[in-house]
């Protein structure tokens, strides 16, 4: 890319810094809620407008975003009247997004004051249009596990492919390079599809050491159920990648060495 990323995305706003959207599903999170959007209050980093769409919650999710917004104005609310899933109700944020930038949080985990500022500094000085970050592990009620996920120096669609490398949380893309680039609507691990998509267009995205994000570690989790990540490993491969049966096969294959192999390098213990 010739000119830095930030810059360009400066100029399309008059000389203003550029705008953040950030996209949160809610659903049945009202005990978390609070604490995630905090999170973004507390950025250093300020032009960023925050999209929260609540998936038919039946608790007082919706009812807590609402008190916040009332007294911020970058938080836009946005509706489904039942129950779509994720990867719509993120789908849905992304089209209402009026920002330069994309980012994601979900309702239930943190960012780092330092997140926004960090990451877009971190894309100006490297002509990126897409980073993320590594990440630390809480425990559902909060409590550090001295944990971190360090986040690959780089990555391509290749090494993407084998295996997801993006913490959602951490993950960023520049709209005005990319586009708007939009999940698969399937109830799981469309994020990884999302960002395989986002690779692929930006050719290589690069990730910030310093751990920007709190990650929750919920009970019944995906990632918490080892048979249930690989079918749904198996749907995007042969489902949304329309890859054929033996080579989805053979890219679980590859999914499999990833994960006991590789992956679990990625995890640091910290005192």
């Amino acid at each position: 890319m010739p000119d830095s990323v930030l810059e360009n995305s400066e100029a399309s706003n008059t000389g203003k810094s550029a705008l953040v959207s950030i996209i949160m599903p809610a659903y049945n999170s009202a005990e978390f809620i609070t604490e995630a959007i905090l999170s973004v209050q507390k950025q250093t980093y300020s032009n960023w407008e925050l999209l929260v769409i609540d998936d038919a919650s039946k608790d007082f999710t919706l009812t807590k975003i609402k008190k916040l917004a009332k007294k911020e104005p970058r938080i836009k609310i946005f509706e489904n009247k039942e129950n779509k899933g994720t990867g719509f109700s993120r789908n849905k944020g992304i089209k209402a997004a009026q920002g330069d930038f994309i980012a994601f949080l979900d309702a239930d985990d943190l960012w780092k004051a330092n997140k926004l500022e960090t990451q877009l500094e971190f894309m100006k000085n490297n002509e990126l249009a897409v980073c993320y970050s590594s990440y630390e592990r809480i425990t559902e009620n909060g409590q550090k596990k001295n944990e971190i996920i360090e986040a690959l120096p780089y990555l391509t669609y290749q090494k993407l492919l084998k295996a997801n490398y993006v913490g959602n949380l951490t993950g960023m893309y520049d709209v005005r390079h990319l586009g708007k680039i939009y999940a698969p609507e399937v109830r799981k691990r469309q994020d990884w599809a999302l960002w395989l998509k986002a690779v692929k267009k930006a050719e290589i995205a690069k990730g910030v050491k310093e751990p920007l994000a709190l990650y929750r570690m919920r009970r019944n989790s995906i990632s918490g159920n080892k048979l249930e990540m690989l079918v749904h490993n198996f749907s995007i491969y042969h489902h949304v990648l329309g890859f054929s049966v033996f080579k989805s096969l053979r890219c679980m294959g590859m999914f499999l060495k990833e994960q006991l192999l590789v992956k679990t390098r990625q995890l640091k213990r910290t005192k």
